[in-house]
């Protein structure tokens, strides 16, 4: 059985619901296939204790609706995962975008039909949807990753992935718990879940630079003077190279210490005394040491600022030995995703938690009855992978995607993906994906990011409407020189130091090939391009 649609959009997450908002609104026929039972995304499927998002909430939020931008109220500054998709529901509601969509539907195959120039999407329902027209809307980070661990499967305990926590209430009473790994998502379930368990065990691979979020609860104040300036705002998230507005309302603000004169101008660590640069940490917080703008492309400011962080660390934690343990040495500040924390570093001094370094007693099998390093064996009740995502590439190719001529997505990503500014593939006519590689994606504002692909998608499918146009996808020249670009780009940066390996490069992921996947140079720049193509009418684009 086959039902017709002008557009097909897989996945129901920030990006899914806006197409539906914006396209219907064109006069077309939409369907959004959604696995999971309701809207959200990422902030359905990550219902860890502790997840939260590190984007301020005023601005982690749709600039599209005015009225949605003044209803709306936030309860915390940084807020928490239930709050989010609380908003992501009340965004289904208010626009009544459910009754566009298929929950509980998993698409198995997405393939283009060259007789008919459609894409046909196969679901595990047994129904399949055509359309001239495909948004692969699957987020970025939406497939867990768990490593293969030799018995892993012989476990009796209770096992759970961060990204595919229940909606159950999980109760940890008591319990010894384990978690593996200690990347963003470990570092915010950890102290939840020290708080919760009888003990809990990590499991830790690498060391994480992490500072402190801004935990403080909504100022009704601020979010006044937020929402009577949203346009000024949504104007400077346009050009702010992380999608983030540089808006500092006036009924926030608080005297401060004076700091000296050097230390207010410089943002060059280089520049500061040691006695400086410490007492700025000491007045502004652990995250001010973000702002000194030479460590993401300088290496010698980079490891003073490193040495910096490790100093701080020290201080905090109590056991020597543990600290030495937290410590990042092997790679530096601005490598990977900065990482926001609530009492991460502090849940190291409690008496119910044992940090396990599995880089000098690297695991050597899961058990019935928990993990057993090359050393010693570590009783559980609970075991936790916080172990990430297939980032970026792994939803899209676990979509079974096939363009034109039976190439897979997967052969022609074969030694990584190749796409044009993250919109579209060569061979895949009247496929887009949002933020996909080679956008700014992950190192910007989601929200801001999404309300900009899916208006370039729109505007679009509008421009190929009405001047009768059956399919585009971009050069394949246009391919390789944006792909060029988005690493010519990345290598000036602390992103590629030859000491870096994060998930933007796929290294977390076994046998994926290695390439720098985001844009690093800038939304701005990012934005700019996408609308000098669409001013020029497409000319790094094929139009049948």
């Amino acid at each position: 059985m086959s039902d017709k649609a002008d557009v097909l959009v897989i996945g129901a997450g920030f990006a899914g619901m806006y197409a539906i908002y914006r396209l219907r609104h064109l006069g077309l026929k939409v369907v959004v296939i959604e696995a999971g039972s309701d809207v959200g995304g990422t902030w359905y499927w990550n219902r860890y204790p502790g997840a939260r998002c590190d984007v301020p909430s005023l601005e982690y939020s749709f600039g599209f609706s005015p009225e949605l931008e003044q209803e709306w109220e936030w309860p915390e500054v940084f807020s928490a995962q239930p709050d989010i998709l609380h908003y992501a529901n009340h965004i289904a509601d208010r626009f009544d975008l459910r009754r566009h969509i298929k929950f509980n539907t998993r698409a198995t195959a997405v393939t283009y039909l060259e007789h008919s120039n459609q894409w046909q999407v196969s679901t595990d329902s047994g129904v399949s949807y055509c359309a001239t027209y495909c948004i692969m809307a699957t987020g970025c980070l939406s497939v867990p990753n768990k490593p293969e661990i030799s018995g892993a499967d012989h476990f009796q305990g209770e096992t759970y992935h961060t990204g595919l926590w229940p909606k159950h209430p999980v109760d940890l009473t008591g319990k010894k718990v384990g978690i593996i790994g200690t990347g963003s998502s470990a570092v915010q379930a950890i102290p939840e879940l020290a708080t919760q368990a009888g003990h809990l065990t990590v499991f830790q691979r690498t060391p994480v630079y992490t500072v402190p979020a801004n935990r403080k609860a909504m100022n009704k104040a601020v979010e006044d003077e937020f929402k009577s300036n949203y346009r000024q705002i949504r104007a400077m998230q346009q050009h702010n190279r992380g999608g983030v507005s540089t808006f500092r309302p006036l009924k926030s603000m608080r005297p401060t210490r004076r700091l000296d004169d050097q230390q207010a101008q410089s943002n060059n660590i280089k520049a500061l005394k040691p006695e400086q640069r410490q007492q700025r940490l000491d007045q502004r917080g652990l995250a001010s040491i973000l702002g000194f703008t030479d460590i993401y492309n300088d290496i010698e400011a980079n490891e003073i600022a490193n040495e910096l962080f490790r100093y701080n660390i020290k201080q905090r934690v109590r056991d020597p030995q543990v600290a030495e343990k937290l410590l990042p040495k092997t790679y530096g500040l601005g490598c990977k995703r900065q990482v926001l924390d609530r009492d991460y570093y502090d849940t190291f001094n409690r008496d119910n938690v044992l940090l396990v370094d599995v880089q000098e007693n690297p695991i050597a099998e899961i058990n019935e009855t928990g993990v057993q390093t090359q050393t010693q064996h570590y009783e559980l009740d609970v075991l936790i992978y916080a172990t990430g995502f297939d980032a970026m590439t792994g939803a899209l190719l676990n979509a079974n995607i096939t363009g034109r001529a039976g190439q897979t997505l997967a052969e022609k990503w074969q030694y990584g993906p190749v796409a044009y500014l993250g919109l579209q593939m060569h061979g895949f006519p009247n496929l887009f994906t949002v933020t996909g590689p080679g956008s700014p994606s992950v190192l910007c504002n989601m929200l801001v990011a999404i309300e900009q692909h899916i208006n370039w998608i729109a505007d679009c499918i509008v421009y190929l409407r009405d001047n009768q146009i059956s399919s585009i996808e971009p050069n394949k020249n246009s391919e390789l020189t944006w792909i060029d670009h988005v690493n010519d780009v990345a290598k000036e940066t602390m992103f590629t130091a030859p000491t870096c390996n994060s998930w933007y490069l796929g290294a977390n992921i076994q046998g994926k090939p290695r390439i720098f996947m985001p844009y690093v140079g800038g939304f701005p720049q990012y934005r700019e391009r996408c609308e000098q193509e669409q001013e020029q009418h497409y000319p790094s684009f094929t139009l049948a």
